[in-house]
């Protein structure tokens, strides 16, 4: 038995799978509130002590960067020690890795039905690469070696936002003025929608729509905020929500050229599929192509929105199988 984690700034989802015949096979899952847990320690004791079943080998994908089997989470205020927790766990065959790594060992156990395409190219030999928007802002790659793809972490999120056009140069200035230092992170994100729309606000850039302020106070800003503008009843956060896609778009487009991502970009976290009616429309493949001379490099490379929200969970898994082979074999 495997125990995967996926875990972000919002939520903790735990999972059994069993290994069958080669695949891996979801067994039970629970999702615990991040922010209710004062360490990650309690989160994972207290789902094997409810499920009472025992795995063999656990691997969790960490929102943060995972150094020499230590994470501090980006958007908790948990550290994370892979030794400490396998000894809280009474299980040696413990890995942490990345929450976008997990991710990107998932795309190779996602099926068609698992994607949705917002550009019709075939999927080709070559690099890939992984942006997902969520609490925060994650990108993983996965290099080519001629045989095999072999998952990388980085954390490009906290790349510098380059602005394009003079509303995103005046968002820039708004974001600095609030932050200091303005990654991608800042707008490609939950918080992030919430930084453009008050920028919009503030500039007076639409009518926003009467009472709608009060709602933000109540609640998940960002959701009611996304809602209002797929919904349209607010053009303010219709606008939000384009800008928030053109920089969505600008962004993929930098990660794939950097990573030479020519087997593919994969759009995933929990904002993306939520959002599909406007990724499928035409302002983020605009935003992803305008890379000038390399432009004709950039419309050969497939752009898909994964939509299985089970991704990181099933590429921890993945992930755990992989490196844990010996020791799934001597329990097997």
């Amino acid at each position: 038995m495997i125990l995967a984690g996926d875990i972000g700034g919002t939520n903790a989802r735990l999972a059994y799978f069993q290994s069958q015949n080669g695949d891996l096979h979801l067994v039970t899952e629970r999702i615990f509130p991040s922010r209710e847990y004062k360490e990650f320690g309690d989160v994972v004791s207290s789902f094997i002590q409810d499920s009472a079943t025992r795995p063999e080998v656990a691997c969790f994908g960490i929102a943060g960067p995972v150094r020499n089997g230590r994470v501090e989470t980006s958007n908790l205020p948990w550290i994370i020690e892979q030794s400490r927790l396998s000894r809280q766990i009474k299980l040696p065959a413990t890995l942490l890795i990345n929450d976008l790594e997990a991710t990107a060992w998932g795309i190779g156990g996602l099926s068609p039905q698992d994607l949705t395409p917002l550009n019709q190219v075939a999927q080709s030999v070559g690099n890939q690469a992984v942006i997902a928007p969520g609490t925060g802002l994650g990108e993983a790659g996965l290099f080519w070696n001629g045989s095999q793809h072999q998952v990388f972490a980085c954390e490009g999120g906290h790349c510098d936002f380059a602005p394009q056009g003079k509303l995103q140069m005046e968002l820039l200035q708004f974001l600095a003025s609030r932050y200091g230092h303005v990654s991608y992170e800042r707008i490609l994100s939950g918080p992030g929608l919430v930084n453009v729309y008050e920028f919009l606000r503030q500039k007076g850039c639409a009518p926003e729509r009467e009472g709608f302020a009060a709602e933000l106070d109540r609640g998940d800003r960002a959701a009611a905020i996304s809602h209002a503008a797929l919904d349209g009843s607010n053009p303010l956060a219709e606008k939000a929500l384009e800008l928030w896609i053109s920089v969505y778009g600008a962004e993929a487009g930098n990660l794939a050229l950097k990573e030479m991502a020519t087997g593919g970009i994969f759009l995933g976290g929990g904002i993306s599929p939520k959002i599909l009616p406007k990724l499928t429309g035409p302002m983020f493949m605009k935003a992803f192509l305008e890379k000038g001379r390399l432009r004709p490099l950039l419309e050969n490379i497939p752009v898909r929105v994964i939509t299985n929200d089970k991704a990181g969970l099933l590429g921890a898994a993945r992930c755990a199988a992989a490196k844990y082979t010996t020791v799934m074999a001597g329990a097997s």
